[in-house]
């Protein structure tokens, strides 16, 4: 059996359900900030998830939803403007505490860290969201838990491509054989088949129906002792919440 040594973890959607009620809102926030009438409904921003990066995703909703919209001259200064002012928002958000991990992942990450086992951290959002995300939930220097951050623009190509997970592993000095990642949607999955992981997914609300092809096992969210996760494919080996017995036995 392979020896577990890392575990790493995408971030939005996966560590925190974010997405709906957090950088949905913030991006909502941002726009009238800046004087547009766009809004993001749950359903819409639902279709834009399949798109990865915040200025992409702007980018795709002004290519793909606005046929009339008179983009100004410097489009990437106005979606890089729209996207600070979104970060700013989502931040006000973490700091204010409305944003809180999802349930066992506590659990997990303090049975790793006593155990010995490396945590990381593989994600699309940027460095600053990952920072406050962490230091609301978890407290301060939380960040210094991970060994490496994998955050934002650090590589070329965002999920579904695997640029950060080889990065996060090239940084920690190990293979796949000795990691186990957690994702939660069809871009992560492929990301992590692509980087050779054994992957554990817990599904949110926008991603429970995609196709998770390749992944170890597919849960309905990480469970605790005394409220079990639902198991939507793969072999939970008996166990009834994420900790590292059953990252060990996904690993092999």
């Amino acid at each position: 059996m392979a020896e577990l040594k890392a575990l790493i973890f995408d971030v939005d959607g996966t560590l925190a359900d974010t997405e709906r009620d957090g950088h949905r809102v913030a991006f909502n926030k941002a726009f009238a900030d800046a004087g547009l009438d766009w809004d993001w409904s749950v359903e819409t921003y639902g279709r834009l998830l399949a798109v990865t990066g915040g200025k992409e995703r702007i980018r795709f909703f002004i290519d793909d939803f606005l046929e009339h919209f008179d983009a100004p001259a410097d489009l990437d200064g106005f979606i890089a403007d729209l996207h600070k002012r979104k970060t700013a928002r989502y931040l006000d958000m973490l700091k204010a505490g409305q944003i809180p991990l999802r349930p066992g992942v506590k659990h997990l990450l303090d049975e790793a860290r006593a155990a010995g086992v490396t945590l990381a951290i593989a994600t699309t959002t940027t460095p600053e969201n990952v920072t406050c995300l962490l230091e609301s939930t978890l407290g301060p220097g939380s960040v210094d838990w991970f060994a490496v951050i994998g955050a934002g623009d650090v590589v070329p190509a965002k999920k579904p491509a695997a640029d950060i997970y080889f990065y996060v592993m090239e940084h920690l000095g190990l293979g796949p054989e000795a990691c186990v990642a957690f994702e939660d949607s069809h871009n992560g999955i492929r990301a992590t088949n692509d980087a050779a992981l054994r992957t554990i997914v817990a599904v949110n609300g926008y991603t429970r129906d995609e196709d998770f092809d390749g992944a170890a096992l597919v849960l309905s969210d990480f469970g605790e002792p005394d409220r079990p996760f639902e198991v939507l494919a793969g072999d939970a080996h008996g166990r009834r919440c994420v900790d590292l017995e059953l990252a060990r036995a996904v690993l092999g």
